[in-house]
């Protein structure tokens, strides 16, 4: 897609603004990322190696939830079922439950932009919801992300961090807009429950096999509405980071089933080659943390029991990053390798590996091309219309008065350096030095 002049246009701008160190200690202005430097480097599948037509697939699966609300939950039709408004969508926008809001917060919890149902709030607005612009569930989700992602504030706010939740935004945000017409506004609302039980079914996975829920039949059937086919370039780019002796692995959220049909339709149906071991429905971000046992899959993807050691080349299910570590370990030449992760959730592949794993990470964000080097390559994304809201702004920050997004700040921590896509990476020598420098 770009030509190497206008890549070095691009890479400085990358450089200054969009990459940084994964500590917040004080680094010599001459530090840099360098991808050879990693013995053992791991990959996401969704949305990183694999990438998704988006437009497409959030017109999907808004289709799918929507529809579920209005039939099983009786929610009403006539505002649910109106066309998508993709200048609704964003990624990083935070469901409140409590008060029927939509939210964006600031590193340090402040909340910076806000509606209620789709109705845009202003500042004085805001600070009828929220009279010290905070709220104590985001305040404990920028200390920890992961005081939210289970317990009793994950039942009061979600946080949409990829294009397979994002669509919850606009349909949370019309349902409260039914309500309010209906009921006036309320004081306490609870959509979310319904919204999930809407999730779960859609994302079942036993869907895949059994052809149900919608999502899956039509992902499986219509491949090419959805996916990408990922570049010749990316492919010779793992095949050479293997003839390098490097150790590659693949830790993803979806089950063996759909991953398989992901990745072949995506990297081609020889994709386990590209990789020593793969690990599918890990459960991120507890695959981090927690000390599941991983379980041995047949020829169907049928779970058969517990491993007892890792082998290479195979595929298996559930398992934990100190086990894969020690099997990555033994195969790797290195006496202490040093291990990456490349991944586009900010929650799941980057803050929980960095901090709890200490694994060092790549972030994959499309926004950034959109919002970087479309200005460089007069080139547009092909779901620019997606990624792109005139209504929220910038994904990084609140342009208007210059405020960081808490997206950006975790990115900044916690990332060695943030890139537009795989692609972006494997355009460059295996061995070129990124510069880092925190902005």
């Amino acid at each position: 897609m770009y030509s190497k002049n206008v890549l070095k246009l691009v890479r400085p701008v990358i450089n200054r603004t969009f990459s940084y160190t994964a500590t917040q200690r004080k680094l010599n202005s001459d530090r840099a990322f360098n991808i050879n430097h990693y013995d053992c480097i791991g990959f996401d599948l969704d949305n990183t190696l694999a990438r998704y037509r988006i437009g497409n697939m959030l017109e999907l699966e808004y289709r799918i939830l929507s529809n579920h609300l209005v039939k099983e939950r009786n929610y009403p039709g006539d505002l649910l079922l109106q066309p998508v408004d993709p200048n609704f969508f964003i990624k990083g926008l935070i469901v409140d439950d409590e008060h029927g809001n939509v939210i964006r917060i600031g590193p340090d919890g402040t909340i910076l932009q806000a509606t209620h149902g789709t109705k845009w709030l202003t500042p004085d607005e805001i600070l009828q919801y929220y009279p010290t612009r905070h709220w104590r569930a985001t305040d404990l989700f920028v200390q920890d992300p992961l005081q939210t992602w289970n317990g009793p504030y994950s039942e009061k706010m979600r946080t949409l961090l990829d294009y397979f939740d994002i669509a919850i935004s606009l349909i949370f945000a019309r349902a409260v807009d039914a309500i309010d017409a209906v009921h006036g506004q309320k004081k306490v609302y609870n959509i979310w429950p319904d919204l999930l039980n809407a999730l779960m079914h859609m994302f079942n996975r036993e869907h895949f096999e059994q052809d149900a829920g919608g999502y899956f039949p039509e992902l499986k059937y219509n491949p090419d509405l959805y996916y990408y086919k990922c570049s010749p370039n990316v492919l010779n780019w793992l095949k050479e980071l293997r003839d390098r002796g490097k150790k590659l692995y693949l830790i993803t959220g979806a089950h063996a089933d759909f991953a398989n049909h992901t990745a072949s339709s995506t990297l081609g149906p020889n994709w386990r080659d590209y990789f020593d071991i793969v690990v599918s429905y890990a459960k991120k971000p507890g695959f981090f943390m927690h000390e599941r046992d991983f379980l041995v899959l047949n020829d169907s993807y049928k779970e058969t029991g517990p491993a007892l050691e890792l082998r290479n080349g195979s595929i298996y299910t559930h398992g934990n990053w100190k086990m894969l570590k020690e099997h990555l370990t033994r195969l790797s030449s290195a006496q202490t390798p040093k291990f990456l992760y490349i991944g586009d959730n900010l929650v799941q592949d980057i803050y929980t590996p960095n901090v709890h794993s200490g694994c060092d990470t790549v972030n994959v964000c499309e926004e950034l091309e959109v919002e970087k080097l479309d200005l460089y390559t007069g080139e547009s994304h092909p779901d620019r219309h997606i990624l792109s809201s005139s209504l929220w702004g910038s994904y990084f920050e609140i342009k208007d008065s210059n405020q960081k997004t808490v997206w950006y700040n975790i990115m900044k921590n916690h990332s060695k350096i943030c890139v537009p896509s795989v692609d972006y990476l494997a355009r460059f020598p295996i061995d070129h030095d990124f510069k880092c420098a925190i902005a």
